[in-house]
């Protein structure tokens, strides 16, 4: 998994409340197992017309925010249904950062060990981020996760806080596996003294 740092990007504005799994991922996309190659299927019920071309209105059709990194959106993102693909089509499409009055727990849980990093916010300060955000890709945020602070376009900053725990497997780039690997040599050390007092068992 990627580190997150430090985080300089484009924010794109998507000031809706409850989005849900699956208007950020439809159903139908589930099937694969594979992290890569859902972001063209992000937000597909309201980013694509139904002949399948693309709403010009949709914030990320927009020239300003095709490679947005950071979206600013409403308060319990992510409600409904538990997919990782909805994290996972975020990722790919190259968000790293969500910012929100109030996430759903169970993305909450799932973002970080993707690499992607949310933060909570009083709605009156995303207001105010919303509204760098409309201004296009010539207004970027600074999101940096070690000093815990966003830093505006005006180069107000806006502290925030971030479990500490999540903190560090995000500085780290450490997801489950990542975590259980830094513990290696003691995993390794424990099967050899079960080795010498149980060799039976690994006969």
């Amino acid at each position: 998994m990627d580190k997150f740092t430090k985080l300089t990007g484009v924010a794109a504005p998507l000031p809706l409340i409850n989005v849900d799994t699956d208007k950020i991922i439809p159903a139908r996309f589930l099937k694969t197992i594979k992290r890569t190659g859902l972001g063209p299927s992000l937000f597909e019920a309201i980013r694509y017309k139904k002949d399948g071309s693309e709403d010009p209105d949709f914030v990320l059709n927009k020239p300003a925010y095709r490679k947005a990194q950071i979206l600013v959106t409403g308060t319990n993102f992510g409600c409904g249904s538990s997919r990782e693909h909805a994290v996972w089509a975020l990722l790919d499409f190259g968000i790293r950062c969500v910012i929100a009055p109030e996430f759903a727990d169970i993305f909450h849980n799932n973002a970080p060990k993707n690499g992607i990093l949310c933060i909570k916010l009083p709605q009156n300060i995303v207001d105010e981020l919303t509204k760098d955000a409309e201004k296009g890709e010539n207004a970027r945020l600074t999101v940096d996760l070690d000093a815990q602070e966003i830093t505006r376009p005006n180069g107000e900053k806006v502290p925030f806080k971030v479990d500490p725990f999540v903190r560090h497997c995000l500085l780290n780039g450490l997801d489950d596996i990542g975590l259980t690997l830094e513990k290696a040599p003691a995993i390794t050390s424990f099967e050899d003294a079960q080795k010498a007092k149980t060799p039976w068992l690994f006969a």
